[in-house]
């Protein structure tokens, strides 16, 4: 029985979705799927989350899917049955998922059989219902019902960002809201039906679901989706002459020079020649180098087109489709977006080569902070988001400068508070004090490291790292944990007592990645 007959949705990404129907939106390990299995298979979704109620009415639900046809079914099944979407990182461990779990509210945790054993203890803890995906399959067209109308004005999604409070907090993007930044880049970035992106990017922030996922549906393109990231199949892709766009952080970027520059000539060669043939290749959610965009550059042809954003504003700046792109520049506001500068006063920088901090507004702009009514306030001034971070205009485009806080680092794609991770380590027993940050690292962007004060003065630098690595992989997500460790008798701090970072920042610098413990 066809989509069609059965129900109808309001939702925009739907109805597009119909018009195409018959052509392939997903390749995943299983195979190619057409629009039209996603329409039956996301309704189906929506049922089994529906049961006998005739609209969620905005509760939120979790899930965790593996990439692939499942995770945009259930994705498309949460909208579709009224819910808000939460999508929780595989990669992060019990206490994390139960931190998101908990704050959502959301009392449903849709799940495929890999994750079973992960979110088992995080639901349980909560309370929340453990939906597997293979249940949800297994309904029939037999007795459905028109789905629910969901307007642009209901929210739709909750994404999950370290702040600098420490603990994540959650990101309430509307559905008009996500259609107003789907829009924006699709026009921005030249997307069509005939296009076919290689995604292997993480499937809960705001790059992977908004800018490579939900714009190629959107076009009527296909998406194909890894199950994770492996430079030798990306390459493999890459020069197959299929595919047209790829999306990365610089961190994959990195690991696929290295892999370029490990095979053989003749390997090389193929390699090169075959990804000269895609359309486009951007680069996002950390600072790209030049030394990466030009060496890119020698390797495939293409030069990589940084963009900026973020989870709160999608994006905002980004150089040009057709046009110069400038190594170590993200380029110019996206349309329909405005951007300014302003100084630590609040007050509009005018004229180029002033540094000051990066202020968004425009359509594409979340809504609120999940159940945090005074983080929300005060993220704004006068209607303009403050992104907390500073950037200079030069000769027309944007150069970001970094971090108004310290205390938020890029590592690997990925942004997180150093003051969470600080507030883990410190349970640690052999940990008497320590401080978190980011240190400039050519292949993760930032490196996470701490300098500790230890609680025994026997305590040995690299031991204690590896020790400390150990340990923090339990409570923390991977790219959380510190890579570098220095011992210091005491911390550096100000006359109030506040520490002053970029003191323990050079310590770092002035060591080296090699002197500091990792």
């Amino acid at each position: 029985m066809k989509e069609s007959l059965y129900t109808a949705s309001s939702l925009a990404i739907v109805r597009g979705a119909a018009r195409f129907e018959g052509r392939v939106a997903i390749v995943d390990r299983h195979g190619a799927h057409p629009f039209g299995d996603l329409l039956g298979a996301s309704s189906r979704m929506a049922n089994a989350l529906l049961g006998e109620r005739p609209d969620l009415l905005e509760e939120p639900v979790a899930f965790m899917v593996q990439p692939g046809v499942d995770y945009v079914s259930v994705l498309w099944g949460i909208w579709r049955a009224g819910g808000i979407a939460v999508p929780l990182c595989p990669e992060h461990p019990a206490p994390e998922l139960e931190h998101v779990i908990r704050d959502s509210g959301a009392r449903t945790v849709v799940f495929d059989a890999l994750f079973g054993e992960t979110l088992g203890p995080a639901a349980e803890a909560t309370g929340a219902r453990l939906l597997p995906t293979k249940q949800a399959k297994r309904g029939s067209a037999a007795g459905r019902r028109r789905l629910p109308d969901v307007e642009p004005f209901r929210r739709a999604l909750i994404l999950y960002t370290s702040g600098t409070t420490g603990r994540p907090k959650g990101v309430v993007s509307t559905h008009g809201i996500l259609t107003a930044q789907i829009e924006t880049l699709v026009e921005a970035w030249g997307w069509t039906s005939e296009d076919r992106i290689l995604h292997a990017l993480p499937l809960h922030h705001t790059h992977g679901i908004v800018n490579a996922l939900l714009c190629a549906l959107w076009s009527g393109a296909t998406c194909e989706m890894l199950p994770r990231f492996d430079p030798a199949v990306v390459w493999e892709r890459l020069s197959s002459g299929e595919v047209t766009l790829f999306m990365a952080v610089p961190t994959i970027y990195v690991k696929l020079v290295a892999e370029w520059e490990n095979a053989t000539a003749t390997e090389r060669a193929a390699l090169s020649r075959g990804s000269a043939d895609l359309r486009l290749m951007v680069s996002g959610s950390a600072p790209l180098t030049t030394h990466v965009f030009e060496r890119w550059l020698d390797i495939t042809g293409h030069e990589l087109l940084e963009r900026y954003g973020m989870t709160e504003i999608g994006m905002a700046i980004s150089n040009p489709l057709d046009g110069e792109r400038r190594p170590g520049y993200v380029g110019v506001p996206l349309s329909g977006v405005r951007v300014r500068l302003v100084d630590e006063g609040g007050q509009r920088i005018t004229g180029e080569e002033k540094p000051g901090r990066i202020q968004v507004r425009g359509p594409g702009l979340f809504l609120e902070y999940w159940k945090r009514l005074e983080d929300t306030r005060a993220a704004y001034q006068d209607a303009w988001f403050d992104t907390g971070d500073e950037a200079v205009v030069e000769n027309g485009y944007y150069r970001i400068l970094g971090r108004t806080s310290v205390d938020i680092i890029k590592t690997g794609g990925y942004k997180v508070s150093a003051l969470e991770i600080e507030n883990v380590l410190r349970g640690h027993r052999a940990i008497s004090d320590c401080a978190v940050v980011g240190v400039p690292d050519l292949e993760w962007g930032e490196r996470v490291c701490v300098a500790v004060v230890p609680a025994s003065a026997e305590a040995e630098q690299g031991a204690l790292l590896e020790e400390l690595k150990a340990w923090a992989k339990d409570r923390l997500a991977s790219y959380k944990v510190p890579r570098d460790l220095i011992l210091v008798e005491e911390l550096p701090r100000n006359a109030m007592g506040k520490l002053t970072k970029p003191e323990v920042q050079q310590m770092f610098v002035s060591k080296g990645p090699g002197d500091a413990g990792g």
